[in-house]
């Protein structure tokens, strides 16, 4: 069994033995989808590095009084964000009118209650991985550049948000640049927002070149 699959199945154990609501569990008794269970093997965990914060066939309630399910609700602290995993068979040009209207109306009331809300394409999953975890790593990090830590100082805020809205790495001078501070101050913050496991190095040995988002912080994001 490779550390994906034990992770997976301790996590899946863990939801079903800790859910109360009758419904929620036989959903998960179940198994989750194809797609959802793709998305995490190969987009998710290898880009955050565990399954912390996901909740499953989360269940809400529409305006309507409805109960919906989401593929994946991701919720550290009191942050709501909702993975919806779309299937080119039932999402794509053959699928129903009124399924088509129901699902653009969850959507919108998802937005409305206030939630973050990412489709994923499953055709997405397997032809660009590479970007999906992109994608993955902007979508945690906007709960951290939400929280906006208190020991954090505008020029280190910033450089986070910068790294979120950027997905993909960057040099030093490109942050400098952006936050008009000496190339030699702008290091200073990098490396202490790497000591802090907020960025981690993406290319370079000797000399680091350049820099990301780092995937270790989604266990302590809170929402602000």
């Amino acid at each position: 069994m490779g550390l994906f699959d034990a992770v997976y199945e301790d996590w899946l154990s863990k939801q079903i033995a800790e859910e109360k609501n009758r419904r929620r569990r036989e959903l998960l008794e179940n198994g989750l989808g194809h797609g959802t269970i793709e998305f995490l093997r190969s987009i998710w965990f290898p880009a955050i590095g565990n399954l912390d914060h996901l909740y499953p066939e989360h269940e809400v309630r529409d305006l309507g009084n409805r109960y919906r399910y989401l593929d994946l609700a991701y919720m550290p602290g009191n942050a709501k964000g909702c993975i919806e995993i779309q299937g080119y068979a039932t999402h794509a040009r053959d699928i129903q009118a009124g399924r088509f209207k129901d699902l653009c109306m969850k959507q919108a009331l998802l937005v409305l209650d206030d939630w973050y809300f990412m489709p994923v394409a499953y055709l997405s999953i397997r032809d660009d991985p590479g970007i999906c975890k992109q994608l993955v790593l902007s979508f945690v990090g906007k709960f951290l550049s939400n929280s906006l830590h208190s020991d954090l100082h505008w020029a280190e805020a910033e450089t986070l948000r910068f790294a979120r809205r950027l997905m993909r790495p960057f040099a030093p001078r490109e942050l400098s640049s952006h936050l008009r501070l000496s190339e030699r101050h702008t290091r200073v913050i990098i490396h202490d927002l790497v000591d802090k496991k907020l960025l981690s190095v993406a290319s370079g040995n000797q000399r680091y070149r350049t820099f990301r988002l780092s995937s270790t912080h989604s266990g302590s994001i809170h929402s602000g």
